[in-house]
Order: structure tokens, then sequence, then C-alpha cells
């Protein structure tokens, strides 16, 4: 059994995440961060890469204090669990995410990572290890089942995401498109890593719907079952 996984995100008219130095680019404006924020407040889990965390060094915490507040009444934490995807256990024990708000943090790490390391980041979050040189996903999702995540919410990055999605454990997709071109072969797309060839079977997605959001367009996907 795994969690319900759906991801969110923001890019660019050209589908970039952020620059080619990879720097965090306010893409979506206020209506679309207090759209993420329900989203977050509404899940059990948040998942993000190591580079996203390397980048951008986010908490991943409900913002909004009525959302909050809602949590803490239907008896869940103030904030949803954390998860860093981190094959070579390379975040350090000072990265925010670790730290700022309460709630169950998740560090999934492969059997390759320092276990110098994994003891260090044991004081501040559960170790996960799951999988031989780099996580193996689909394990690490049946860990955060067990461990009662329900709703898993992924915020990026691109590698993650097409990982995940490759691999058959996307359920729905949420990606707000912004009114900027960032341009740039090396800049982060929504799906990175080594793609598919065109021997291979696409991930493909049925619409669900697309409304107009700030300056942009907010679009919504699930992704065709056996896909």
């Amino acid at each position: 059994m795994r969690p319900h996984v759906f991801v969110n995100a923001a890019m660019s008219a050209d589908g970039k995440l952020s620059t080619y130095e990879r720097r965090q680019v306010k893409i979506s404006g206020p209506g679309d961060f207090r759209r993420v924020d329900r989203l977050r407040a509404g899940a059990d889990a948040v998942m993000v890469g190591i580079g996203t965390v390397l980048a951008d060094d986010p908490s991943l915490t409900v913002k909004d204090p009525a959302l909050v507040a809602a949590r803490m009444a239907e008896g869940r934490g103030q904030h949803p669990a954390r998860v860093v995807v981190d094959s070579q256990a390379r975040i350090s024990i000072d990265a925010a995410v670790l730290h700022r708000g309460d709630g169950l943090r998740v560090v999934a790490v492969s059997e390759a990572a320092p276990a110098e390391k994994r003891a260090a980041l044991e004081e501040y979050a559960t170790v996960v290890v799951a999988g031989r040189d780099r996580v193996d996903l689909g394990l690490l999702l049946e860990r955060l089942f067990d461990l009662g995540v329900r709703r898993l919410m992924v915020e990026g990055g691109g590698t993650l995401i097409a990982a995940l999605a490759t691999a058959g454990l996307v359920d729905e997709l949420y990606v707000f498109v912004g009114n900027i071109i960032i341009g740039g072969r090396a800049a982060p797309t929504l799906a990175d890593g080594d793609g598919l060839s065109s021997a291979e079977p696409f991930v493909r997605l049925d619409f669900v719907s697309a409304q107009p959001c700030d300056e942009g367009l907010l679009v919504r996907w699930r992704v065709e079952k056996g896909a």
C-alpha cells in the first residue's frame, strides 16, 4: 500500500521551475500561495528532493494560522510531516525543514549514505533507508504509508517529480503556469532526470480543469491508470 500522491508545482510559460543557477524565482502570486497553503494543510506529508532543500532551504510548514488551527481541531499536528529524499544524506543538520514547526520529519536515504551522517540525522528526523545506491521511491512510499501517511504532496524538484511519475507513483498534478519566460537549456523543468525515449510509454494525463489564477493559469490533471 502507498499514499495518494499529488504533485504541486509552479513553472514559467516555457516550463522552467527556476533559473539555470537553480535560484528560487517568484513565478506565481498571492492567490496561488494561498492555494498551495490549503493543499499543504490538507496533506499528511509534504515531500521534496534534496536539490530543493539545498537551493531554497524551505520549511514546508503551513503558513495561515486559521489552517493550522483547523488541523489541530481535527486532532492532527500543526503541520504535515516533512519528507526529504536524499540518497547520499547531503542535507545539513541546520536545514530549516528539520527545525521549523512541529511534526514528523523523515529523511529518506540509500544504503550508500555515510553511516555517520545517518546517525547525526537521527537526532532531528526519522531516517528511512530504502534502496542500495539511490532511494527506492516505491519502497519509501510503502514506509510512509506504514507511518500513517495517506495523502502525500510532492513539491519538487524536477528530478524527483520525473522519477515518481515514470515509476507510476503519481496520481494527480497541479501545475501553475506563470506569465514569465525564463529560458536556459540547463534550467530545471517540471520533469528532469534522464527522460523517456520514444520507444518507452509516456506518462499520460487526463485533463481535469484549468482556471485563471493571479496572472497565470492553474491546470489540474489526473494520471491515467496504468500510465
